[in-house]
């Protein structure tokens, strides 16, 4: 399992001993996937929270007329899941799968805890991921309820550069919060 990408992460926000990295690496699970294979779907209790090392991941929600949102593109580097079905124990209202063949690493609730024991300094990187999180999922609940369609696709491409020209129009759309039709009307019109 290469970890070097989650150290990376890791060491911008605490600094490690080798000790405290072997441990942490011991408490690692490691899971590949397949495209269009389930990490998790609605209803399943999050395992933990997942670091993507290869490969693309999404979060999302099917409503009841059964339209897919978009909540989230997890590209490697990024963490994904549902922290309310992770904290609580509770079923999931998201559900996360492979966009391509990924590999991840996720730490379960229990060993996040024992963590906190063990290497007290997790809890402040643990704070400042959730921290990041809420702005950044407060950010998008703005931007959906408030902005339109064209700055929230330019907001898209700010925070997802690398995924415009990989993605089908279809989870672009899903993640805007417009129909595919409206969002490829649109492209074509700045065109």
């Amino acid at each position: 399992m290469d970890t070097h990408l989650i150290f990376q992460h890791i060491n911008r926000h605490i600094h490690l001993t080798a000790e405290e990295e072997a441990h942490f690496t011991s408490i690692l699970h490691y899971k590949a996937l397949k495209k269009k294979q389930f990490l998790t779907r609605e209803g399943d209790i999050s395992r933990g929270p997942t670091f993507v090392i290869t490969g693309l991941l999404r979060s999302y929600s099917i409503d009841n007329n059964g339209n897919e949102h978009v909540i989230q593109f997890a590209p490697p580097g990024w963490w994904v899941g549902d922290l309310g079905s992770m904290i609580h124990q509770r079923p999931s209202i998201l559900s996360v799968d492979a966009l391509e063949d990924s590999e991840v690493i996720f730490i379960t609730e229990a060993d996040i805890e024992d963590l906190y024991e063990r290497i007290p300094k997790f809890e402040r990187f643990w704070r400042i991921l959730t921290q990041n999180a809420l702005a950044a999922h407060q950010a998008r609940l703005v931007n959906i309820l408030s902005l339109p369609a064209k700055e929230r696709y330019a907001e898209f491409c700010r925070l997802y550069p690398d995924l415009i020209d990989c993605l089908p129009q279809k989870q672009v759309a899903s993640y805007i919060g417009v129909t595919p039709e409206f969002l490829s009307k649109m492209l074509n019109t700045r065109a």
